[in-house]
């Protein structure tokens, strides 16, 4: 039967194109798990041959693509380069080593993939803020990591950060800590930083004119001192991230929302970094 409309489609020719959609729908869903799958395995070769050193050759290999797919989808699905997440797993085992072993510095950057201590110990102050002995002696934990002032020398006004932590609808949301950093891949200091006692809304004031990232982490209340692979098996860690944000020399109040999830094994250890100065802070806080 012809239609009245010009035009119009009849109600068959409909239902086959919505049963495209969802074919087309339910093979991307498909296509994401199997991605998804590919980079489980090179990050897993990452955690298992931490010592060995593995090229980026190596890791596509694994994941069965090309080197250069392999590089941007490893990127799109945890959001760092496959070398700078291969990077964070090392030193954050060399974190774990020395709070928890009584391995030297020379033993443990050896542990980690690196051939020359002097080249680890640099690449661990770079990143972490103090040498690695230091880091021994301090248990890990920083009382100056908790605030780091940015001094903005063109004189221009300072910004208040305001958003609204949220928690997953299931669990259990312990204390809050909230990080204000210049990449996304903590390192040293926050320039700002709050604890919050529960989700709800944060206020970081002085903000200096700059590229920002919000990252904050919960523990339940009585694990905020769980570490390593306990904190990673437990559920109820979340994290969160917002950023970036820009921060103009005119700007007053910037918002930003941050939603809490539960941490996955596809997050690269540079979300964990973050735990150094949550300990740090509450430490602090506590005295």
């Amino acid at each position: 039967m012809i239609s009245e409309y010009p035009g119009a489609e009849t109600e068959p020719r409909l239902q086959t194109r919505a049963h495209s959609r969802e074919i087309s729908i339910e093979q991307e869903k498909e296509m994401g798990e199997v991605i998804e799958q590919a980079i489980r395995r090179a990050i897993n070769r990452m955690y298992e041959n931490i010592g060995e050193q593995l090229t980026i050759d190596d890791m596509a290999r694994t994941a069965m693509f090309s080197k250069f797919h392999f590089s941007r989808v490893f990127r799109q699905v945890t959001g760092v380069s496959p070398g700078r997440f291969l990077s964070a797993v090392r030193l954050q085992e060399a974190k774990r080593l020395l709070l928890s072993t009584s391995l030297s510095v020379a033993d443990i950057s050896n542990r980690v993939g690196y051939t020359s201590v002097g080249t680890f110990s640099t690449r661990f102050k770079s990143s972490v803020g103090v040498a690695p002995t230091q880091y021994r002696q301090l248990r890990g934990v920083r009382t100056d990591l908790v605030q780091n002032k940015v001094q903005d020398a063109a004189g221009h006004r300072a910004a208040t950060l305001r958003g609204k932590i949220t928690f997953p609808q299931t669990g259990e949301p312990g204390r809050i800590f909230i990080g204000l950093f210049p990449d996304w891949i903590p390192q040293g200091a926050p320039v700002r930083s709050a604890v919050l006692s529960q989700p709800g809304p944060y206020t970081l004031t002085d903000v200096a004119p700059g590229i920002w990232y919000v990252l904050a982490h919960s523990m339940p209340h009585g694990k905020e001192d769980l570490l390593g692979d306990d904190l990673l098996a437990d559920p109820a860690s979340c994290v969160g991230t917002h950023g970036p944000i820009t921060v103009g020399p005119e700007s007053v109040t910037i918002s930003a929302n941050v939603n809490l999830r539960p941490m996955r094994g596809l997050d690269p250890p540079v979300l964990h970094a973050l735990l150094d100065t949550r300990r740090s802070a509450l430490s602090a806080q506590a005295s």
